[in-house]
């Protein structure tokens, strides 16, 4: 979309921003890249939905900072030009509350109670009965933000204040205009004066974001860097920023939620039944509202609220604490008043907390299903999350040293629905003088293996595979799967008790195991015992990539498999390869060939696979052969859609046994689709393109052609 398609015919101006008109046109310019401006922002940070691209607004973001440099009379307080404008502040100014900020009322009893006693006590102030209707309230996100109010006169935001003691905050006008789901111009429909309050927060993803962005600096040395502990306090130090260029480097963002001083109706303000209504025409004027609010009816609204904003808690792209009640009619809110500088007609109800206070009792590392290393604190038994912690993950040594987290400290713990609890942050000012510095040892705490930190990982694994107790399960369920030997009656709840019984301790132990074994298991009826024996012994034949893959080796995926199997022939050439020799094997770079040249390096991974073969697994092996000299090496072929008598696996197999590479989607780089029934929108962009089809006819074809060169 072109400049004049958007403004029209006057978008064709002279480089120093007049033109034959002069001044009053390059006002008229100035003032509708502006309104376009204003817009466009709101498309884009208020409604998720923008109509131009990002390079188009930035285009006309720098015409309009040109004009105001070049006609500085132009510049507004509204321009969106001053977002990231405005010089560094010595201190903040006070801001005196025309209406003040009051706190709502916490009702700390997490459960539907909480909400019953509130609908309850509000139906005894306006004195009703149980023949009296339900009443309407509004349900709200009490989000875990800084509290904001945003003074407009005549349209333009002319002041920002914080919540402060209540009566007095801080001017932090500079700071919110950074803030693009903010207007700093409201429409014309906009009372005289309003004073829209809210709060400003941080997403999660956003402030994962800045962290990530501040340990980059810190790793580069820059002096005076931190982390953040939490979005709230990334989001309030962001606002308190005396230099507004580095508040707008801290992405945040505003929900609206109510109103302080505001031109009254008898003056032609608007006026508002409902808070419901007054909250929809905030939405008009361009403040964002949280979609999740509600109109709900009596104490089962506010219960079922409660319940559905906990289960979806976790979910939410930002934190918040609790929800909030409140009395939809405003003549209501008004006959109900306030006590103790607290309105009656409104209530916040928390949810458990997800940080508390603990000590730490010791520093464990536990050893995952697939050989990760992962230091743990063991913690004195906190209330957190609305369950007993006793464990906080401290994700992995680098992280563990960057919180400095040591035995005995008094730590931050943070748990949020299912999530593994963790430490947060070290309350330094309790730290014992004796606390020492955790150090990971580079051993497997469980089976003695080296443990390795392979090159751009945070994690270090033990490289026991087969051999080590802790990955024992994963190794048998994924020796199992359906793409690797294939057990087919061997699942997770029989592997699970198979382990915990003692019968299976290493995947040889599979072929050793005997029908009394597994018939003396619970719920283990003898066909289903047979069944199981049958699966194992039908195993033992299988391929050398089925068999490479089914040993679960790090980075050593099926299609690597296929190429090793097929770059060295057999199973020995590939244990005994070297460094070089396996980086010459497509598909392998030098993390791959290590992962490999670790894992056999192991004796007791490469006994795992003797005693495999001498209990009877076998697999065909051949003379190495060269990819290039296979038929099909060098093209790439995609399946689509439901086969006749073909699964996915075997057409797959089919096409890498002859060089095949087999990719999940349709591009220019594609040579051939093989398309069955239902074939959907792969099919589509295969004969837009102009792709060769085939059916499974000409696929069988085509393999039975190649198969007799």
């Amino acid at each position: 979309m072109s400049t004049a398609d958007l403004f029209g015919s006057d978008a064709a101006n002279l480089p120093d921003g007049s033109d034959a008109n002069g001044h009053n046109d390059v006002a008229a310019r100035a003032a509708k890249l502006r309104t376009q401006l204003h817009h466009h922002g709101h498309q884009y940070y208020v409604l998720d939905a923008p109509v131009i691209p990002d390079a188009e607004y930035d285009r006309l973001f720098k015409e309009l900072q040109a004009l105001e440099a070049a006609h500085p009379e132009l510049l507004t307080p509204d321009s969106p030009t001053q977002r990231v404008g405005g010089k560094p502040l010595d201190s903040f100014a006070s801001v005196k509350h025309v209406v003040p900020m009051l706190s709502i009322r916490t009702e700390t009893d997490t459960e539907a109670s909480g909400a019953e006693a509130f609908d309850t006590r509000i139906r005894k102030e306006l004195g009703l009965t149980d023949a009296d209707p339900l009443v309407d309230y509004v349900a709200e996100l009490k989000f875990d933000g800084l509290a904001m109010s945003l003074r407009y006169e005549n349209g333009v935001l002319v002041q920002a204040a914080t919540r402060g003691d209540g009566e007095t905050g801080e001017d932090v006008t500079q700071n919110i205009r950074t803030i693009g789901q903010i207007p700093l111009r409201l429409s014309s429909d906009a009372p005289k004066v309003l004073e829209v309050r809210g709060e400003v927060y941080m997403a999660r993803g956003d402030f994962e974001a800045l962290n990530e962005r501040q340990r980059a600096r810190i790793a580069a040395g820059e002096k005076g860097e931190k982390t953040f502990v939490n979005p709230r306090n990334a989001a309030a130090g962001a606002v308190r920023q005396l230099d507004p260029t580095i508040a707008a480097q801290r992405p945040l963002s505003f929900f609206a939620y109510g109103l302080g001083d505001i031109t009254p109706a008898e003056e032609g303000g608007p006026s508002f039944n409902t808070h419901f209504d007054l909250l929809m025409t905030l939405k008009q004027w361009g403040f964002p509202v949280a979609e999740q609010t509600a109109c709900v009816q009596g104490a089962a609204g506010l219960v079922a609220f409660h319940q559905r904003i906990g289960q979806a808690r976790d979910a939410l792209p930002y934190d918040i604490d609790g929800v909030v009640y409140k009395v939809n009619s405003l003549a209501a809110q008004r006959q109900l008043g306030f006590v103790t500088r607290e309105p009656r007609w409104a209530v916040a109800h928390k949810y458990p907390a997800q940080e508390q206070l603990t000590t730490v009792q010791a520093i464990e590392v536990q050893v995952g299903r697939t050989g990760k290393l992962t230091p743990v604190a063991k913690l004195a038994p906190v209330f957190v999350g609305g369950v007993t912690v006793t464990n906080a993950t401290l994700h992995n040594e680098d992280e563990a040293r960057r919180k400095d987290v040591r035995v005995g400290d008094t730590v931050v713990v943070r748990r949020a629905g299912d999530v593994i609890p963790e430490v947060v942050s070290v309350v330094l000012e309790k730290r014992l003088q004796d606390a020492q510095i955790f150090t990971m040892q580079h051993a497997c705490p469980v089976c003695g293996s080296p443990a390795v930190r392979e090159e751009g990982e945070a994690d270090y694994r033990c490289t026991g595979g087969l051999f080590c107790s802790a990955q024992r399960k994963q190794a048998i369920l994924h020796f199992a799967h359906r793409r690797a030997v294939e057990i087919e009656d061997l699942g997770d709840k029989l592997v699970e008790q198979l382990v915990d019984a003692g019968v299976v301790k290493t995947l040889p132990d599979l072929y050793r195991m005997g029908f009394t074994a597994l018939v003396t298991l619970e719920r283990m009826a003898e066909k289903s015992a047979n069944n199981v024996l049958a699966s194992i012994e039908k195993s033992k034949h299988t391929t050398l990539p089925r068999f490479l893959f089914g040993l679960g080796i790090r980075h050593v995926g099926e299609a690597t498999a296929k190429e090793l199997a097929r770059h060295f022939g057999k199973m020995d050439a590939i244990m005994d390869a070297t460094l070089d020799q396996l980086l010459q094997v497509a598909d392998v770079g030098p993390i791959v060939a290590q992962s490999l040249r670790t894992f056999f390096d192991q004796p007791h991974n490469r006994e795992v696979v003797e005693q495999l073969r001498a209990c009877g697994v076998t697999w065909t092996e051949g003379e190495p052969t060269a990819g290039a000299s296979l038929p099909l090496a060098g093209q790439t072929f995609v399946l689509t859609g439901t086969l006749p008598t073909l699964s996915r696996d075997e057409a797959k197999d089919m096409l890498e046994a002859l060089g095949a590479k087999v990719a999940g989607s349709v591009s220019k780089k594609t040579h051939c689709v093989v398309a069955g029934a239902e074939a959907g929108s792969k099919l589509d962009k295969a004969q837009e393109l102009g792709i060769k089809v085939l059916d499974e006819a000409g696929l069988l074809a085509l393999v039975a052609q190649h198969a007799a060169e």
